[in-house]
Protein backbone atom coordinates (compact mmCIF):
# COMPACT_ATOMS: atom_id res chain seq x y z
CA UNK A 1 0.00 0.00 0.00
CA UNK A 2 1.39 3.95 -0.56
CA UNK A 3 1.47 6.86 1.13
CA UNK A 4 -1.88 8.18 -0.75
CA UNK A 5 -3.60 5.32 -0.07
CA UNK A 6 -3.17 5.01 3.38
CA UNK A 7 -3.93 9.25 3.36
CA UNK A 8 -7.10 8.33 1.36
CA UNK A 9 -8.15 5.70 3.68
CA UNK A 10 -7.71 7.75 6.93
CA UNK A 11 -9.40 10.78 5.20
CA UNK A 12 -6.22 13.35 5.57
CA UNK A 13 -3.11 14.26 3.54
CA UNK A 14 0.10 12.89 2.01
CA UNK A 15 2.40 15.01 3.94
CA UNK A 16 -0.02 14.25 7.77
CA UNK A 17 0.86 10.54 6.55
CA UNK A 18 4.86 11.28 6.17
CA UNK A 19 4.85 13.15 9.16
CA UNK A 20 3.53 10.04 11.27
CA UNK A 21 5.95 7.79 9.31
CA UNK A 22 8.92 9.96 10.42
CA UNK A 23 8.16 10.34 14.21
CA UNK A 24 7.24 14.59 12.95
CA UNK A 25 5.34 16.84 15.27
CA UNK A 26 2.28 18.10 14.38
CA UNK A 27 -0.20 15.64 14.00
CA UNK A 28 -3.53 15.08 16.38
CA UNK A 29 -3.19 12.87 18.76
CA UNK A 30 -6.25 11.12 17.73
CA UNK A 31 -5.22 11.17 14.01
CA UNK A 32 -2.28 9.76 14.38
CA UNK A 33 -3.60 6.67 16.14
CA UNK A 34 -5.59 6.38 12.87
CA UNK A 35 -3.05 6.53 10.76
CA UNK A 36 -0.36 4.48 12.75
CA UNK A 37 -3.34 1.56 13.08
CA UNK A 38 -3.52 1.84 9.01
CA UNK A 39 -0.04 1.61 8.55
CA UNK A 40 0.14 -1.54 10.64
CA UNK A 41 -3.06 -2.93 9.03
CA UNK A 42 -1.02 -2.61 5.74
CA UNK A 43 2.25 -3.58 6.56
CA UNK A 44 3.89 -0.53 4.95
CA UNK A 45 7.59 0.10 5.39
CA UNK A 46 8.98 2.61 4.25
CA UNK A 47 11.47 1.63 0.63
CA UNK A 48 14.24 3.95 1.05
CA UNK A 49 16.69 2.66 3.01
CA UNK A 50 16.91 3.54 6.72
CA UNK A 51 20.30 4.59 8.41
CA UNK A 52 21.39 2.63 11.37
CA UNK A 53 21.63 4.31 14.75
CA UNK A 54 23.87 1.65 15.88
CA UNK A 55 21.75 2.09 19.60
CA UNK A 56 19.29 -0.23 20.84
CA UNK A 57 16.76 0.41 23.51
CA UNK A 58 15.90 -1.32 27.09
CA UNK A 59 12.77 -0.74 28.30
CA UNK A 60 11.40 -1.31 31.95
CA UNK A 61 8.21 -0.27 34.43
CA UNK A 62 10.55 0.06 37.16
CA UNK A 63 14.05 -1.42 38.53
CA UNK A 64 13.61 -2.15 41.72
CA UNK A 65 15.60 -5.24 42.79
CA UNK A 66 18.09 -7.92 41.52
CA UNK A 67 16.19 -9.47 38.79
CA UNK A 68 16.23 -6.43 36.62
CA UNK A 69 19.97 -6.20 37.21
CA UNK A 70 20.70 -9.65 35.88
CA UNK A 71 18.21 -8.61 32.67
CA UNK A 72 20.14 -5.40 32.33
CA UNK A 73 23.67 -7.58 32.53
CA UNK A 74 22.65 -9.62 29.62
CA UNK A 75 21.05 -7.52 27.27
CA UNK A 76 24.67 -5.06 27.53
CA UNK A 77 26.47 -8.44 27.50
CA UNK A 78 25.14 -9.02 23.94
CA UNK A 79 25.66 -6.19 22.56
CA UNK A 80 28.95 -5.20 23.71
CA UNK A 81 29.61 -8.07 21.52
CA UNK A 82 28.07 -7.25 18.18
CA UNK A 83 29.32 -3.19 18.96
CA UNK A 84 26.08 -1.54 19.55
CA UNK A 85 25.37 1.12 22.43
CA UNK A 86 22.34 0.68 24.90
CA UNK A 87 19.61 3.25 25.92
CA UNK A 88 18.09 2.34 29.57
CA UNK A 89 14.50 3.51 29.89
CA UNK A 90 12.06 3.25 32.92
CA UNK A 91 8.72 4.00 32.70
CA UNK A 92 8.46 4.71 36.60
CA UNK A 93 5.52 4.92 38.69
CA UNK A 94 3.18 7.27 36.35
CA UNK A 95 3.10 4.58 33.45
CA UNK A 96 0.88 7.84 31.68
CA UNK A 97 3.93 8.94 30.44
CA UNK A 98 4.15 6.44 27.96
CA UNK A 99 3.47 8.85 25.01
CA UNK A 100 6.73 10.98 25.72
CA UNK A 101 8.55 7.49 26.31
CA UNK A 102 7.52 6.65 22.62
CA UNK A 103 8.29 10.09 21.60
CA UNK A 104 11.55 9.84 22.59
CA UNK A 105 12.11 6.55 21.33
CA UNK A 106 11.37 7.29 17.68
CA UNK A 107 13.74 10.57 18.23
CA UNK A 108 16.19 8.59 18.97
CA UNK A 109 15.66 6.16 16.21
CA UNK A 110 17.43 3.20 17.81
CA UNK A 111 17.91 0.04 15.63
CA UNK A 112 15.92 -1.83 17.75
CA UNK A 113 14.06 -2.52 21.29
CA UNK A 114 13.43 -5.33 24.07
CA UNK A 115 10.99 -4.54 25.98
CA UNK A 116 10.73 -6.18 29.86
CA UNK A 117 7.82 -3.18 30.24
CA UNK A 118 4.56 -5.00 28.56
CA UNK A 119 3.42 -2.68 25.47
CA UNK A 120 -0.14 -2.81 24.71
CA UNK A 121 -1.77 -3.24 21.16
CA UNK A 122 -1.43 0.87 20.29
CA UNK A 123 2.38 0.73 21.34
CA UNK A 124 3.06 -1.96 19.39
CA UNK A 125 1.68 -0.58 16.34
CA UNK A 126 3.56 3.04 16.59
CA UNK A 127 6.84 1.02 17.12
CA UNK A 128 6.03 -0.98 13.70
CA UNK A 129 4.85 2.35 11.71
CA UNK A 130 8.31 3.69 12.39
CA UNK A 131 9.80 0.39 11.44
CA UNK A 132 11.49 -0.15 15.17
CA UNK A 133 11.89 -4.09 15.75
CA UNK A 134 10.68 -4.62 19.13
CA UNK A 135 11.10 -8.15 21.34
CA UNK A 136 9.23 -8.35 24.66
CA UNK A 137 10.97 -10.14 27.60
CA UNK A 138 9.46 -12.54 29.44
CA UNK A 139 5.69 -11.59 28.61
CA UNK A 140 3.44 -11.49 31.46
CA UNK A 141 0.08 -11.77 29.85
CA UNK A 142 -0.49 -13.58 26.04
CA UNK A 143 0.45 -11.94 23.35
CA UNK A 144 -0.50 -12.53 19.75
CA UNK A 145 1.33 -15.18 17.37
CA UNK A 146 3.07 -12.28 15.44
CA UNK A 147 4.64 -10.64 18.64
CA UNK A 148 8.72 -11.33 19.31
CA UNK A 149 9.09 -12.26 23.23
CA UNK A 150 11.86 -14.67 25.01
CA UNK A 151 10.56 -16.24 28.00
CA UNK A 152 11.30 -19.30 30.27
CA UNK A 153 9.64 -22.80 31.13
CA UNK A 154 8.36 -21.46 33.68
CA UNK A 155 5.74 -24.37 34.14
CA UNK A 156 8.09 -27.32 33.92
CA UNK A 157 10.29 -24.98 36.65
CA UNK A 158 7.42 -25.00 39.06
CA UNK A 159 6.81 -29.10 38.55
CA UNK A 160 10.17 -29.55 39.15
CA UNK A 161 10.33 -27.41 42.47
CA UNK A 162 7.43 -29.55 43.72
CA UNK A 163 8.51 -33.09 42.63
CA UNK A 164 12.06 -32.38 44.58
CA UNK A 165 9.95 -31.76 47.35
CA UNK A 166 7.51 -34.33 47.14
CA UNK A 167 10.47 -36.67 46.14
CA UNK A 168 11.71 -35.59 49.86
CA UNK A 169 9.05 -36.87 51.42
CA UNK A 170 6.76 -34.02 51.84
CA UNK A 171 3.04 -34.44 51.53
CA UNK A 172 1.85 -30.74 53.17
CA UNK A 173 3.39 -28.65 50.52
CA UNK A 174 2.31 -24.91 50.66
CA UNK A 175 2.65 -22.39 47.45
CA UNK A 176 3.14 -19.03 47.65
CA UNK A 177 2.47 -18.08 44.15
CA UNK A 178 2.34 -14.90 42.46
CA UNK A 179 -0.57 -12.60 41.12
CA UNK A 180 -3.34 -14.50 39.04
CA UNK A 181 -3.18 -12.20 36.19
CA UNK A 182 0.83 -12.42 35.53
CA UNK A 183 1.70 -15.11 32.80
CA UNK A 184 4.67 -16.74 34.75
CA UNK A 185 2.96 -17.11 37.83
CA UNK A 186 -0.07 -19.08 36.22
CA UNK A 187 2.39 -21.14 35.01
CA UNK A 188 4.73 -21.87 38.06
CA UNK A 189 1.13 -22.85 40.07
CA UNK A 190 0.41 -24.96 37.04
CA UNK A 191 3.22 -27.06 37.58
CA UNK A 192 3.56 -27.12 41.55
CA UNK A 193 -0.30 -28.26 40.68
CA UNK A 194 0.56 -31.01 38.18
CA UNK A 195 3.37 -32.44 40.22
CA UNK A 196 1.26 -33.00 43.07
CA UNK A 197 -1.77 -34.81 40.20
CA UNK A 198 1.14 -36.91 39.44
CA UNK A 199 1.91 -37.81 42.90
CA UNK A 200 -1.49 -38.77 44.03
CA UNK A 201 -1.63 -35.77 46.10
CA UNK A 202 -4.58 -33.63 46.99
CA UNK A 203 -4.12 -30.27 45.50
CA UNK A 204 -5.49 -28.14 49.31
CA UNK A 205 -6.56 -24.65 47.63
CA UNK A 206 -6.25 -23.46 51.62
CA UNK A 207 -2.02 -24.44 51.20
CA UNK A 208 -2.18 -22.07 48.09
CA UNK A 209 -1.56 -18.47 49.04
CA UNK A 210 -1.28 -15.63 46.42
CA UNK A 211 1.20 -12.47 47.18
CA UNK A 212 3.09 -10.21 45.35
CA UNK A 213 6.31 -10.72 44.19
CA UNK A 214 8.27 -9.06 47.13
CA UNK A 215 10.42 -10.00 50.44
CA UNK A 216 7.37 -8.48 52.33
CA UNK A 217 4.32 -10.12 50.37
CA UNK A 218 6.55 -13.47 50.59
CA UNK A 219 6.62 -12.84 54.75
CA UNK A 220 3.23 -11.77 55.44
CA UNK A 221 2.20 -14.69 53.37
CA UNK A 222 4.41 -17.18 55.00
CA UNK A 223 3.12 -16.42 58.35
CA UNK A 224 -0.08 -16.52 57.62
CA UNK A 225 0.93 -20.22 56.18
CA UNK A 226 3.01 -21.11 59.49
CA UNK A 227 0.31 -19.97 62.34
CA UNK A 228 -2.08 -22.81 61.21
CA UNK A 229 -2.32 -25.43 63.52
CA UNK A 230 -2.16 -28.38 60.09
CA UNK A 231 1.01 -25.96 59.49
CA UNK A 232 2.81 -27.26 55.51
CA UNK A 233 6.05 -28.93 56.19
CA UNK A 234 7.63 -27.51 53.06
CA UNK A 235 6.94 -23.70 51.36
CA UNK A 236 7.42 -23.53 47.11
CA UNK A 237 7.88 -19.42 46.66
CA UNK A 238 6.95 -18.51 43.34
CA UNK A 239 10.56 -15.46 43.17
CA UNK A 240 13.67 -15.90 45.22
CA UNK A 241 12.27 -12.65 46.50
CA UNK A 242 9.23 -14.33 48.27
CA UNK A 243 11.11 -16.77 49.24
CA UNK A 244 13.47 -14.30 51.13
CA UNK A 245 10.34 -13.00 53.15
CA UNK A 246 9.35 -17.06 54.06
CA UNK A 247 13.35 -17.01 55.57
CA UNK A 248 12.49 -14.06 58.01
CA UNK A 249 8.82 -15.48 58.72
CA UNK A 250 10.60 -19.21 59.64
CA UNK A 251 12.63 -17.04 62.35
CA UNK A 252 10.07 -15.12 63.97
CA UNK A 253 7.53 -18.37 64.40
CA UNK A 254 10.58 -20.05 65.69
CA UNK A 255 11.38 -22.54 63.06
CA UNK A 256 14.47 -23.63 61.29
CA UNK A 257 15.56 -23.94 57.80
CA UNK A 258 15.03 -27.56 56.92
CA UNK A 259 14.98 -29.08 59.96
CA UNK A 260 11.63 -28.17 60.27
CA UNK A 261 10.92 -26.05 57.14
CA UNK A 262 11.97 -26.50 53.60
CA UNK A 263 11.98 -23.93 50.82
CA UNK A 264 12.45 -23.75 47.90
CA UNK A 265 12.67 -20.27 45.32
CA UNK A 266 12.54 -19.18 41.34
CA UNK A 267 14.70 -17.55 39.98
CA UNK A 268 18.18 -18.36 41.40
CA UNK A 269 19.23 -14.49 41.90
CA UNK A 270 22.36 -14.33 43.05
CA UNK A 271 21.21 -13.58 47.04
CA UNK A 272 20.25 -17.21 46.67
CA UNK A 273 23.55 -18.72 47.35
CA UNK A 274 24.10 -15.94 49.80
CA UNK A 275 21.57 -16.73 52.23
CA UNK A 276 21.78 -19.02 55.03
CA UNK A 277 21.02 -21.82 54.52
CA UNK A 278 21.79 -21.58 50.99
CA UNK A 279 18.71 -21.15 49.09
CA UNK A 280 17.47 -24.38 46.96
CA UNK A 281 15.41 -22.67 43.28
CA UNK A 282 14.95 -22.95 40.22
CA UNK A 283 17.35 -21.47 37.71
CA UNK A 284 15.48 -19.20 35.45
CA UNK A 285 18.48 -18.61 33.43
CA UNK A 286 18.02 -14.62 32.89
CA UNK A 287 21.27 -13.53 32.29
CA UNK A 288 20.78 -16.00 28.95
CA UNK A 289 17.08 -15.03 28.40
CA UNK A 290 18.05 -10.95 28.04
CA UNK A 291 20.88 -11.59 25.77
CA UNK A 292 18.57 -13.82 23.81
CA UNK A 293 15.90 -11.35 23.29
CA UNK A 294 18.76 -8.90 22.68
CA UNK A 295 20.31 -11.36 19.79
CA UNK A 296 16.66 -11.28 18.21
CA UNK A 297 15.76 -7.88 18.15
CA UNK A 298 19.20 -6.97 16.98
CA UNK A 299 18.43 -9.40 14.05
CA UNK A 300 15.60 -8.25 13.54
CA UNK A 301 16.89 -4.48 13.04
CA UNK A 302 19.08 -5.61 10.84
CA UNK A 303 16.31 -7.09 8.63
CA UNK A 304 16.71 -10.56 9.18
CA UNK A 305 14.15 -13.30 8.34
CA UNK A 306 14.30 -15.41 11.43
CA UNK A 307 12.99 -18.95 11.96
CA UNK A 308 11.51 -18.38 15.27
CA UNK A 309 9.62 -15.22 17.10
CA UNK A 310 8.61 -17.17 20.19
CA UNK A 311 11.82 -18.66 22.30
CA UNK A 312 11.20 -20.19 25.66
CA UNK A 313 14.56 -21.20 27.14
CA UNK A 314 14.79 -24.31 29.65
CA UNK A 315 14.92 -23.86 33.83
CA UNK A 316 16.72 -26.01 35.79
CA UNK A 317 16.85 -26.77 39.45
CA UNK A 318 19.61 -25.46 41.80
CA UNK A 319 19.23 -27.96 44.82
CA UNK A 320 20.82 -26.23 47.91
CA UNK A 321 20.72 -26.58 51.71
CA UNK A 322 17.16 -25.14 52.21
CA UNK A 323 15.44 -28.12 51.44
CA UNK A 324 15.44 -31.55 53.71
CA UNK A 325 13.00 -34.56 54.44
CA UNK A 326 10.11 -33.08 56.89
CA UNK A 327 10.52 -34.62 60.51
CA UNK A 328 8.21 -37.51 60.45
CA UNK A 329 9.75 -38.77 57.41
CA UNK A 330 13.24 -38.76 59.33
CA UNK A 331 11.99 -40.66 61.83
CA UNK A 332 10.90 -42.95 59.90
CA UNK A 333 14.11 -43.49 58.16
CA UNK A 334 15.73 -43.54 61.56
CA UNK A 335 13.70 -45.74 63.01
Amino acid sequence: MTIAAIAESAGVSIPTVSKVINGRSGVAADTRARVEALISQAGYRRSSPVSRSNTMELVFDQIEDMWGLQIIRGVERAARQQRVGVVLTEFGPQRGAIRYWIDDTISRRPDCLVAVAQLDEEQRNQLRARGIPFVVFDPTTELPDDVPFVGATNWAGGRSATRHLIGQGHRRIAMIAGPDQVLCCRARLDGYRSALDAAGLPADPGLIVHAGLNQEAGEAAAIDLLNRPDRPTAIFACNDLQALGVYRAARRTGLRIPTDLSVVGFDDLPVATLVDPALTTVHQPLIEMAATATELALALGRGEQTTQIGLELATTLAVRQSTAPPPAFRDRLVS
